[in-house]
């Protein structure tokens, strides 16, 4: 039997009750697939700060850095009605998020849109747009731009003036990118890297070092478009994308309207990967802290980042696709969260769903 090491981290919010899900799942696979997750459970966002007055200690970080995989919930409150955002930056919620994606070197966010059959009704768009459905993954830098560059607040002539500086080098682009073009090999071998070239000098080199990226694959169609032309075709015809590639503060954006088409944020996956097999995964939503602790949230996006670990870190593909699968099955016999919920199907709450989708691995 396969052993290996997870570090939990369930986070605020709704996080505890979606992880909790995930886990459950995971060790049903586990039972069917012959392998065994030791799980640690850390501290981070809210729930750190009130205990050790930090979003994430050194101490969290080592933990993490020894497992095999790190699947986390979700961290923070609301902004505007909050204790843990009264503070500096560097000291809210959000912040262990950053930081321990730095400290585990964890580059290349992927987050696949997926639109299930049985979900068409609760996408947003038009039937006549949506077409057969769509199936892309969304490739975002991690590390670097906006998020990570300089930032201060001071007063220039008597004026408060906030300052934010975005930076990238040519290796943090050409590693993502060789990223972007390795797993669309894998997929329908169309990368769309997406950047704003006619503003932006960060995008220039962007643009720059993707198309000698490109040249390594010529089996790979390549093209570029600009982030707000790729926001109104994301609406207009999602069909035509299948790896979409781009910088952090893009790819936050563009990912969250994605997820929406799919029907719920609260069906969107995500993987945070580096050069090793140690990753990062979780739900692309956030923690939800109005819904928490009434057995109403979504745990099926946790419950596929779970898969994606099993797929991505642990090489256990078979198991990846029993729990896909089980998720379909659910779907497909009619078994909704509120969030997802449409006339005619079965309204479940968190562990209910959980139940419906174990029975079916």
């Amino acid at each position: 039997m396969k052993e290996f090491n997870i570090t939990l981290i369930p986070g605020d919010g709704i996080g505890p009750e979606i992880v909790n899900e995930a886990v459950r799942v995971l060790d049903k696979a586990g039972q069917k697939f012959d392998y065994k997750l030791k799980y640690t459970k850390i501290l981070m966002g809210g729930c750190s700060i009130d205990e050790y007055g930090v979003p994430l200690t050194d101490e969290a970080v080592a933990i993490a850095k020894s497992s095999d995989a790190v699947l986390l919930g979700a961290v923070g409150g609301n902004v505007g009605n909050s204790r843990w955002y009264d503070v500096a930056p560097n000291l809210r919620p959000e912040a262990g998020l950053l930081k321990i994606r730095k400290e585990l070197e964890l580059f290349a966010n992927l987050r696949p849109a997926y639109l299930y059959d049985e979900l068409k009704d609760a996408c947003p768009l038009k039937k006549e747009i949506i077409g057969d459905g769509f199936d892309m993954m969304i490739m975002r830098e991690l590390t670097g731009g906006l998020y990570f560059g300089e930032r201060h607040t001071e007063e220039v002539d008597g004026v408060v003036t906030a300052t934010d500086v975005l930076t990238y080098n040519e290796n943090e682009i050409r590693r993502i990118a060789i990223k972007a073009f390795e797993i669309a090999m894998k997929r329908r071998k169309n990368v769309i890297s997406v950047d704003k070239a006619n503003v932006l000098d960060s995008s220039r080199l962007w643009r720059k070092i993707v198309k000698e990226v490109a040249a390594d694959y010529p089996e790979v169609t390549y093209t570029d478009m600009l982030v707000d032309n790729c926001a109104m075709q994301l609406v207009m015809n999602p069909g035509q994308f299948d790896v979409v590639l781009t910088e952090n503060m893009f790819g936050d954006i563009l990912s969250d309207e994605a997820s929406m088409i799919t029907g719920s944020i609260g069906m969107l996956s995500s993987a945070s990967l580096g050069t090793t097999k140690l990753g990062l995964y979780e739900p692309s939503h956030g923690s939800a802290p109005d819904i928490a602790g009434k057995n109403i949230a979504n745990p099926i996006a946790t419950i596929l980042s779970a898969a994606m670990m099993l797929r991505y870190s642990l090489d256990l593909d078979e198991a990846a696709d029993a729990i896909e699968t089980a998720v379909a099955k659910v779907l497909k016999d009619g078994y909704r969260t509120t969030d997802i919920m449409s006339d005619g199907m079965k309204l479940v709450g968190t562990r209910e769903m959980g139940d419906m989708i174990i029975e079916r691995i």
